[in-house]
């Protein structure tokens, strides 16, 4: 029985702790293997959603199998694909902290508060949340757009302040560099030849926004970068490619260092998909011209957390 001042304490305080639960520790830590929660979907979206049509923002949404509200492509990423008809605008305000953006073709202008230049293809952009971003079409533009709305809304919070400055990555100026870390000695030795766009306000993660990490890759002709994995979701786009460049995903490795039983993803230029946080992942390269990878993943946090945990097969 209990005593009479504790059941009355108790009573008195049945609104408070009406939500609270208790789990066996085995049975609950973790979340994924009991199926508590789902994992993060394999999924391609195909150029065809906006390679024609009206102005529009066409958001990659999986949502509903992450079970979390949406639009979400990962639990804490939104990826769209924006079309923007010559002379017409979008209008951009999502409560976030980061969007980045890849210009897959065309040219126009971007404008926030205080801020405004111009954008023509392969470049690349950041840009805060917590005000309107207004993107207008010079020539008709189609974007690859990735922000961490979802993220706000799982720690249901509002942009407070930005972390960054717009910050533009000129085409010319990219691929200069892509082209620097591909002439290097060994670079065909490396597991990526690729570039990631920094920022300057965030020196330990150097990632592009202190949430994202923008990747800019190149798989040579007839060569394949071997597999790796990492904790962060990976929102893989491709820019350029012909065919016979693929994506092999799969959870295990054997002996070789091969993915066992893999997802095989056959890429096309404007394409995207989704390496779920914890596969491994292999890119291959079976015709006779480059092709071009940009991962945008929400490493820029991973980093920060200590959680990121890149492994690469031996």
């Amino acid at each position: 029985m209990l005593d009479k001042t504790v059941a009355s304490t108790l009573e008195l305080n049945g609104e408070v702790t009406r939500d609270a639960q208790y789990f066996e520790y085995t049975s609950s830590a973790n979340p994924i293997g009991a199926k508590l929660i789902s994992r993060v979907p394999y999924r391609s979206f195909l150029t065809s959603l906006y390679d024609s049509g009206p102005t529009r923002v066409v958001p990659l949404d999986l949502s509903a199998e992450l079970r979390c509200e949406g639009p979400a492509t990962g639990p804490g990423l939104i990826a769209n694909f924006v079309r923007i008809l010559a002379g017409e605008k979008v209008s951009l305000n999502p409560n976030a902290t980061s969007q980045v953006f890849y210009v897959l073709e065309g040219s126009g202008a971007a404008v926030q508060p205080k801020t405004s230049f111009q954008f023509a293809k392969g470049d690349f952009f950041a840009l805060p949340g917590g005000a309107e971003a207004v993107l207008t079409a010079d020539s008709t533009a189609r974007l690859y757009y990735v922000n961490d709305a979802p993220l706000l809304a799982y720690l249901g919070v509002d942009v407070g302040q930005a972390r960054f400055s717009p910050t533009l990555y000129p085409a010319v100026r990219a691929e200069e560099e892509l082209l620097k870390v591909a002439g290097a000695p060994g670079a065909g030795q490396r597991s990526r030849v690729s570039i990631l766009l920094g920022n300057a306000e965030f020196p330990q993660t150097r990632t592009v926004t202190h949430t994202l990490w923008a990747m800019f890759g190149v798989i040579a002709p007839n060569t394949m970068q071997k597999p790796h994995r990492h904790q962060s979701i990976a929102l893989d786009f491709i820019s350029e490619c012909k065919p016979g460049c693929y994506t092999l995903v799969g959870t295990e490795l054997d002996e070789q260092g091969n993915i066992v039983n893999p997802e095989r993803v056959d890429w096309e230029p404007g394409m995207a998909f989704v390496t779920p946080p914890g596969y491994w992942h292999s890119h291959f390269n079976e015709s006779g011209e480059n092709g071009y990878v940009i991962p945008i993943q929400d490493a820029g946090l991973q980093t920060y957390l200590r959680s990121l945990d890149i492994q690469f097969a031996h």
